[in-house]
């Protein structure tokens, strides 16, 4: 049964004081919602959904669940058209304007995963069985009906890459089952890189790293609500908390969505929250036999389109204040930006453009989306070296603290000699401070790594190109000019 659309109180309410065991600065963190680490990620996944509960935004945010009849998320609906993916995409990107593109991993995200994993439902059953099949659409249909926000650990730790999971040295470092039990399955170990998993009602385990013959007990996929037993979830250094105000900061205090390692310290998993175990082929065929990476990745690349919409406008209103805009060299630099720009959101529409449909679901191009992830690594510090060099010493030479202002004999040497013609001295501050935050703090130090390993090293992604593009029409052209008659 679809439960009412779910709206920001509803979500903060679900996630105070639930129980979860989040670990920051040596402490336990019970209730994110008001820790200054959490609070303003918090708040700002709350609007989110109080965006997509808006009346006025059900057709955009929302589909029809086919179980229930009511309305739920659009990014749960599985497409079987060009036209699905596009009205996917119209809600995917709202949701990425509200924070700028800088929250990579909103609830949309994972629920394209989940979306791919059920469109070929028959993978699971023909890997692992159709009781764990039904479980995966089990899932699936409850995360929709009652909108829940699901993150994923997929990652094992960096201990010792040069060796599998099974001969580490232990093998209870890599996330894995330590025990089988008549209703369910025990896990033990860590998993990594859990973007968001301290604001999500469940995390998704499993693993995206091959495995090999050995490693069959790292070899699952799970969901478990963040508050489960024995579940520690290790945050890194908070940038939110560490901020000064939101003026000085105005997108690190709203937009840290937290990284963190996960510690399942023998955490116990009923069998209907286990799509499969124990099992090499499809732990690895999660992935690519189904449209799962390539619809989640979709959503990703349509929310880092939207980030570099931000950048551009930032980058655009910060020559302005500097007085820079006109000039033809600062024109060239923004046009080849934009440039680049436009490329990252024309390889979006294209993987619409060139989808490929089968009896079962609608694929966004592989190609086309490869290509934009193969490139990602240099296009993203390629676009902020570009504003570093628009905005040169602007960014640096600013007042300590927006409490600098109050007093009115600095405040009156700020307005002389800190502000632009058009823009008084405060204003001028608020979108320099904003674009360092952007481009210059420890905020998007972690932004700008980020986008380097979004979808993994670079040299795996052009291997992905590299298996999706057609060599051989490509070479056929070669024939054919071989093959040419002689005149």
């Amino acid at each position: 049964m679809t439960k009412p659309m779910r709206n920001g109180a509803d979500y903060m309410a679900s996630i105070k004081n639930d129980g979860r065991e989040i670990h920051i600065d040596g402490e336990i963190v019970r209730d994110v919602t008001t820790h200054p680490a959490f609070r303003g990620a918090v708040k700002s996944i709350a609007h989110l959904w109080d965006v997509a509960a808006d009346p006025a935004n059900r057709d955009l945010m929302t589909f029809t669940s086919p179980t229930s009849g009511g309305p739920v998320l659009r990014c749960y609906h599985i497409p079987k058209t060009r036209e699905d993916l596009a009205s996917r995409r119209g809600m995917i990107e709202r949701w990425a304007e509200e924070t700028f593109g800088l929250m990579g991993r909103t609830p949309d995200h994972v629920a394209s995963f989940f979306a791919g994993f059920t469109a070929k439902k028959s993978v699971f059953a023909e890997l692992a069985g159709p009781s764990f099949a039904d479980a995966t659409e089990r899932f699936y249909e409850k995360a929709r009906d009652e909108h829940l926000y699901v993150s994923y650990a997929i990652v094992p730790p960096q201990i010792d890459r040069s060796k599998p999971a099974h001969k580490q040295s232990d093998p209870t470092l890599h996330a894995g089952v330590v025990k089988e039990r008549d209703d369910g399955i025990v896990l033990k170990g860590a998993q990594q890189l859990a973007t968001g998993a301290v604001l999500s009602d469940y995390i998704y385990v499993s693993c995206i790293h091959p495995l090999q013959p050995g490693d069959e007990a790292y070899a699952f996929g799970v969901v478990i609500p963040a508050n489960a037993p024995g579940l520690k979830i290790y945050t890194r250094r908070s940038y939110a908390a560490g901020a000064t105000s939101a003026f000085d900061y105005p997108l690190a205090t709203r937009f840290d969505e937290t990284d963190a390692l996960i510690v399942l310290d023998n955490v116990f998993v009923p069998w209907e929250q286990v799509f499969f175990y124990r099992n090499l082929a499809l732990c690895r065929d999660q992935w690519w036999r189904t449209p799962s990476h390539s619809l989640g990745n979709h959503q990703a690349q349509i929310r880092w389109a939207t980030k570099l919409r931000f950048l551009m406008g930032l980058t655009k209103r910060l020559c302005e204040i500097t007085g820079s805009d006109p000039m033809p060299p600062v024109q060239i630099a923004l046009g080849e930006m934009a440039a680049l720009s436009t490329i990252v959101e024309g390889m979006v529409l294209a993987q619409e453009a060139m989808a490929t449909a089968d009896e079962d679901v609608i694929w966004p191009a592989k190609k086309a989306l490869y290509a934009v992830m193969a490139l990602q690594s240099e296009i993203n510090p390629r676009l902020l070296n570009a504003a570093r060099e628009l905005a040169g010493g602007s960014m640096i030479m600013l007042p300590s603290s927006v409490k600098d202002f109050e007093d009115a004999g600095s405040a009156a040497d700020f307005e002389r000699y800190i502000a632009s013609p058009g823009f008084k001295s405060r204003d001028r501050v608020a979108v320099l401070k904003m674009a360092w935050d952007l481009i210059g703090s420890e905020f998007a130090g972690r932004h700008e790594q980020y986008e380097k390993f979004y979808g993994g090293a670079s040299f795996l992604i052009k291997t992905n190109m590299y298996r999706n593009y057609d060599f051989a029409r490509a070479t056929g052209l070669v024939d054919a000019a071989l093959n040419l008659p002689e005149s």
